[in-house]
C-alpha cells in the first residue's frame, strides 16, 4: 500500500491528497511533523521536507517521492487516467508553471508568513505568531489574490477549461489559508465562486475535515455555499 507523510494542514501535503483522490488512488496518511521526524524524514527525503509520497513501481520495488511538484509528475506518469494536465505542450507547461507558482512563491509570499506563523508555530509550542510576518503576509496575499481574479475572469479553472493539477494545487494552498480565516473572500469574488466549486468535489471532502486541536477553522470552511 502507498504512504504519504504529511500533515493535515500543509498545503502541499493537501495538494498530492486531492490529487490522489481525483485519480482514485487510495493510500495510508502517516501525520509527520518534520521538526520531531528527523532521521525518519531525512531517509526519505534528504531535504527534510513534506510531503514525503511512497510508492511502489510497476516491478514491485519501493520508491520515494518528493517534493510535491515532482509527486505531481510522477503520478500522472504512473497513473495516467484521469489526467491532471491537459492536451498540448503550451497548456500543459502552463499548469506545470502553476503548480510550482503555488509550491514556491505562493509558499514563500504567503502560507510561510501565515499558515506556519499560525499553524506550525503553535504545534512547536513556540509561542505567538509574529504579528509583522502576518501582516507582511496578508499584503501579500491580497496581491495573489489580484493575479488569481485575473486569471479566473479569462479561464474556467486556473490553467484553463478542464481541471488539472494547477487547481489542485490552488485548493491544497488556498484551502490552508482559508482554515485559519485569512482568505479576504468578500474582496475576490470570482476567487470565492471558484474556490466554491472546488469545495463541491468529493477529493475535498478529507481535507475539509481536518481540525487542529484547540483551533477550529471559521464556520463557513467546510461549507460549499460559504
Amino acid at each position: 500500500m502507498r504512504r504519504l507523510l504529511h500533515m493535515p494542514l500543509d498545503p502541499a501535503s493537501r495538494m498530492i491528497r486531492i490529487a490522489l483522490a481525483e485519480k482514485g488512488l487510495p493510500a495510508e496518511f502517516e501525520e509527520t511533523r518534520p521538526w520531531e521526524a528527523g532521521e525518519r524524514i531525512v531517509s526519505s527525503n534528504p531535504a527534510g521536507t513534506i510531503p514525503i509520497l511512497l510508492d511502489e513501481t510497476a516491478e514491485g520495488e519501493e520508491i520515494t517521492l518528493a517534493p510535491a511538484h515532482v509527486t505531481i509528475e510522477y503520478l500522472e506518469e504512473r497513473y495516467p487516467s484521469p489526467s491532471l494536465l491537459p492536451t498540448g505542450a503550451a497548456r500543459r507547461a502552463e499548469t506545470r508553471r502553476l503548480v510550482v507558482w503555488f509550491t514556491e512563491k505562493f509558499e514563500h509570499d504567503v502560507v510561510n508568513l501565515i499558515v506556519r506563523e499560525r499553524i506550525d508555530k503553535r504545534l512547536m509550542r513556540r509561542g505567538q505568531p509574529d504579528y509583522d510576518l502576518l501582516r507582511t503576509g496578508l499584503e501579500a496575499l491580497d496581491w495573489h489574490m489580484d493575479y488569481f481574479g485575473w486569471l479566473l475572469d479569462h479561464r474556467n479553472w486556473f490553467a484553463g477549461d478542464p481541471f488539472t493539477a494547477a487547481a489542485i494545487a490552488a485548493a491544497g494552498f488556498i484551502s490552508a489559508v482559508d482554515y485559519v480565516d485569512a482568505m479576504p473572500w468578500d474582496r475576490f469574488p470570482a476567487v470565492k465562486e471558484w474556490y466554491a466549486r472546488i469545495k463541491s468535489r468529493p477529493a475535498m471532502r478529507p481535507i475539509l475535515r481536518d481540525r487542529v486541536e484547540g483551533m477550529p477553522p471559521p464556520r463557513h470552511y467546510a461549507d460549499p455555499d460559504f
